[in-house]
């Protein structure tokens, strides 16, 4: 078994290397799946309920899907074999016959029919060297009955002006048909359009290649799934003329876009309808408008640099807009989608230089929002509550270059139940927001950060995250046309003293306060520094037994070193720790820290309040004294011979 399959994967790695094209690579992968069916037998993935079928790549053969949805694997002869009665596979080579001849054979009837019809049959036949884009029956059967009447109306103009416009004068294998290339059709030189994308499947003026390279005498047959139509305006020209696009039309004008659409150029625009922009609030609308920055943000997010057909999409593909970001760009059976969403209501309207599919809801994108904006409609919710509550709606909708911290919805719950608010915790949220306006990456360990409130908080850079104070960023940016917003894990809590102010704050700290005062280390804990305190809570002493605490307060020596056995040098928040953090202490071996189940443990002794924290530091509460894992480190470490509550 083992042999199988790594027979199989050398197979594949070798059909990368050798196969010419995109469209040859997924051709041969597909040989290969097929090929214990018997010879030059191809396997293909089949969409349940329809007849639409795709040569399969690694990704589709795994997944078994496409689109989103379910596919069957089917086996039929590879392009240009046949099968022959009582033999294995499809051992036998198609027999070279005429162009006219191919199109019966290869399931393009109803294309061979209309040719005799418009007396296209002799020239097909005869002496020559075409490629021939050939619509399936199927693609006959779909086209509107109106156009249709018309074709077969006039079969000796209309019709054969359609077929030949189909038409090249020359052979086109898939090999040559490289993507965003064109060549002149036999029809009044208008051009073909080809797409041949990175995941093999290739288009011609957006009608996929669904029976690619099938060899005549005089020529080459490509089916197509669906009839083309002759390209003669631009993407601008579609704009200009359809009254559905007319917002988008006065958008592009102040912008000053209209000329780029004109130019010669490999585009695809979403473009929003009337409705869409009918859908913003007229606030919204009016602001970006009025501001030529935002509007062609807003304008260039709607536009990718290369052109890309529905028909070439298979499933979520982030794509590089002109505004610089991306779009995921999927489908979800036969619809195109955007960012996950079914937005897109006409598709694949072709132009000399680019393609536009109509969307019926804008695309705004962060950087032509305010902060206010950036924050709907995602997980900072509450906190966006909080901030119009605390008056700050001026600041979130304003031009002030500014950062603002937004706590998770999840922030607002620590023990899983609504955090009450009052007006004074409110004005908290003042200090959630910073004067400048930030990228995380350039905020640096030690930086300072004033606030709108008008405290200045500390920067903690970590291996594995950036932090504000307790609070670390739990997302990417989202930088706005003035201001950014930094999504954090927790709520702000800017120190209000000194690590011995915090102590004497808490009741649960009376005891560990008595202990320090003894031990003569008050002035540490008072004056600067950055220091992280494992601070033991009254129940942390009481769980000693009284032989042992009187023993140990006695003896200021050993008490110390059980308290700088405490303290970490440096400023560790929770969210700084990952696994095996190690802290040096003040005094002994390193602590150990890990997180489990979002506790942070110290030498597996569990924190049970977290993130206190201080000018000098931070403080984190244990229900527990923490001692040293090793035994044999008990005395070597902390000079404390005898000590008992350490045995």
């Amino acid at each position: 078994m083992k042999v199988c399959v790594l027979v199989l994967g050398l197979a594949l790695v070798l059909t990368v290397c050798v196969a010419r094209s995109p469209y040859q690579a997924v051709l041969q992968h597909s040989r290969i799946r097929g090929r214990q069916q018997g010879p030059n037998v191809c396997a293909m993935q089949q969409l349940k309920g329809t007849n639409k079928k795709y040569f399969t790549n690694c990704k589709q053969w795994y997944h078994r899907k496409v689109c989103g949805k379910p596919t069957v694997i089917t086996y039929e002869c590879c392009p240009g074999y046949e099968k022959i009665p009582g033999e294995r596979g499809c051992p036998a080579a198609l027999p070279l016959v005429n162009i006219y001849n191919t199109l019966g054979v290869v399931g393009a009837s109803t294309t061979q029919m209309y040719s005799e019809r418009a007396k296209l049959k002799d020239e097909i036949e005869g002496p020559g060297s075409f490629t021939f884009f050939a619509p399936s029956n199927e693609a006959w059967a779909a086209l509107p009955t109106e156009i249709l009447d018309a074709l077969v109306s006039n079969v000796n103009i209309e019709l054969l002006n359609a077929l030949h416009y189909h038409m090249v004068n020359r052979r086109l294998t898939s090999e040559e048909l490289r993507h965003g290339s064109s060549f002149t059709s036999m029809y009044q030189d208008f051009h073909v359009h080809i797409h041949h994308y990175s995941n093999g499947i290739v288009t011609v003026n957006c009608a996929r290649l669904i029976k690619p390279d099938q060899h005549a005498t005089n020529g080459i047959v490509h089916v197509v799934d669906r009839v083309i139509t002759a390209i003669s305006n631009n993407v601008n020209t579609f704009i200009e003329i359809d009254e559905d696009l007319e917002t988008l039309r006065t958008a592009m004008a102040a912008a000053g876009m209209a000329a780029m659409l004109e130019n010669e150029g490999q585009y695809t625009i979403f473009a929003p309808t009337n409705e869409a922009f009918e859908k913003i609030p007229p606030e919204t609308l009016n602001r970006i408008l009025g501001d030529p920055v935002a509007l062609r943000d807003l304008l260039n997010y709607h536009i990718l640099k290369h052109i890309q057909c529905a028909e070439s999409i298979v499933s979520g593909t982030p794509m590089e807009t002109l505004q610089g970001t991306v779009l995921e760009v999927g489908c979800d059976g036969d619809q195109m989608t955007l960012n996950g969403k079914a937005i897109i209501t006409k598709k694949d309207q072709l132009g000399t230089n680019g393609v536009i599919h109509y969307i019926n809801e804008l695309l705004i994108p962060d950087s032509a929002k305010v902060l206010l904006e950036l924050a709907e409609g995602s997980s900072v919710s509450t906190a966006t509550k909080l901030f119009v509550e605390a008056g700050l709606t001026p600041h979130l909708t304003g031009s002030e270059a500014l950062t603002m911290l937004a706590p998770l919805n999840d922030a607002f719950l620590p023990s899983g139940t609504p955090v009450q608010w009052n007006n004074s915790d409110c004005n908290l949220m003042t200090n959630h927001i910073l004067k400048e306006q930030l990228s995380s990456s350039s905020l640096y360990h030690g930086q300072e950060l004033e606030t709108l409130g008008g405290l200045r908080l500390r920067v903690f850079v970590y291996r594995n995250n950036v932090c504000i104070e307790n609070a670390c960023i739990a997302a990417h940016d989202k930088k706005g046309r003035y201001a950014t917003m930094f999504t954090v894990d927790k709520v702000l809590t800017p120190p209000t003293g000194t690590v011995m102010d915090v102590l004497k704050a808490h009741d649960r700290f009376s005891l560990l306060v008595g202990a320090i005062q003894t031990a003569g280390m008050t002035e540490l804990l008072n004056q600067q520094g950055a220091l992280t305190f494992f601070a033991p809570t009254n129940d942390a002493f009481s769980a000693m037994s009284q032989p042992e605490l009187n023993k140990l307060m006695r003896n200021r020596q050993q008490l110390e070193a059980v308290l700088r056995y405490h303290l970490g040098v440096g400023i560790l928040v929770s969210g700084g720790v990952s696994s095996h953090t190690r802290v040096q202490p003040l005094q002994g071996e390193k602590l150990e820290l890990g997180v489990r189940n979002y506790t942070v443990y110290v030498n597996k002794v569990p924190v049970a309040d977290a993130d206190l924290m201080a000018t000098n530091g931070v403080v984190h509460a244990v229900n527990s004294i923490i001692r040293p894992l090793r035994e044999s480190d008990l005395r070597s470490q902390l000079s404390l011979p005898g000590l008992d509550f350490f045995s």
